[in-house]
C-alpha cells in the first residue's frame, strides 16, 4: 500500500505503489497485451516507476454498474485497489485504471472460480474493520485502510477462508492485472497503467533500434485487439 492524496497521516511503514510493483515482470506482462497471470512476489523491494502518468490527464471517471459483486461489496472492492495503487504524485492509480471493474468483469467468466473468494473475503474485510476500528472500511481514513490491509497481508486479521493472506494475494494480483492489462479486458482505463510504467504500447515489429531503446520508441497505446492478427470476440468471458 502506499500514500495516496490525503493520506499524510499514514505511517513511515506505508508501501508505495513502486515498492509493490517490484518483481511482477509488469513491463513484460504489458508488452504480452493480455492480463497478468503470475502472483508478484513480495511487496518490500524497490523499483523506479517514472511520473509519466502525471503528464496525462485522466478522463472523467466512467459510471456503469457492477455485474457480479453487489452494490456494497463493490464499494469495499474499490476502496481496497484504489489502497494498493494509490494515486499519488505519479498520476492516477488502480481506481482511474477500473481494476475494480476489471475484477467484477472477470468473475463472471475467466475468474468464476474466484468469486466465492471475493464475497467472503470482502465481507470479512468490513467485518475486521468494523471490529478493530468499529467503522466501515470505507470510512477509514487511507492511513487506518493501509493498517487493515497490512494486517490482512501479514495473515493477522481474522475472519477470512482460508486466510487474510491468501485473500490479499488473489486481491493484488488481481488489482495488479486490471492496471496493467490489454484494455480489452475491462482494466487500464486511458490506458493509465501504461503511462505509469512508461510502456511505449503494442508493437507488432520491434527494430533493433526500438530494442536498443536509443531514441526511445515512439507511444502509440492502443489495445491489442485493435490489430487484425489478434482474434476479437469473448473476453473474460463477455463481450467487451
Amino acid at each position: 500500500m502506499g500514500k495516496g492524496p490525503g493520506s499524510g497521516d499514514a505511517p513511515s511503514s506505508a508501501l508505495s505503489r513502486r515498492k509493490l510493483l517490484a518483481g511482477a515482470g509488469i513491463a513484460g506482462a504489458a508488452a504480452t497485451g493480455v492480463a497478468l497471470t503470475q502472483k508478484p512476489h513480495g511487496l518490500h523491494h524497490h523499483v523506479t516507476v517514472t511520473p509519466a502518468a502525471a503528464q496525462t490527464s485522466a478522463a472523467p471517471r466512467r459510471v456503469e454498474a457492477f455485474e457480479n459483486l453487489t452494490s456494497a461489496e463493490a464499494e469495499t472492492l474499490e476502496a481496497l485497489v484504489a489502497r494498493i495503487i494509490p494515486s499519488d504524485e505519479s498520476g492516477p492509480g488502480a481506481k482511474e485504471a477500473r481494476a475494480a471493474h476489471y475484477i467484477d468483469r472477470a468473475l463472471g467468466g475467466y475468474l468464476s472460480g474466484s468469486k466465492a473468494a471475493y464475497i467472503i473475503g470482502l465481507a470479512a474485510v468490513e467485518a475486521y474493520a468494523g471490529d478493530k476500528h468499529k467503522s466501515s472500511y470505507l470510512q477509514l481514513s487511507p492511513a487506518l485502510q493501509d493498517a487493515v490491509l497490512t494486517d490482512i497481508e501479514k495473515n493477522v486479521a481474522t475472519g477470512f477462508q482460508p486466510s487474510a493472506a491468501a485473500f490479499f494475494n488473489l486481491l493484488r494480483a488481481h488489482t495488479i492485472e486490471g492496471t496493467f492489462c490489454d484494455p480489452y479486458h475491462g482494466g487500464n482505463a486511458n490506458f493509465v497503467g501504461w503511462e505509469m510504467i512508461r510502456y511505449p504500447g503494442i508493437r507488432t515489429t520491434v527494430l533493433v533500434e526500438d530494442q536498443r531503446m536509443n531514441p526511445k520508441p515512439k507511444r502509440e497505446l492502443h489495445s491489442a485487439y485493435d490489430e487484425d492478427m489478434f482474434t476479437k470476440g469473448v473476453s473474460n468471458g463477455h463481450h467487451p
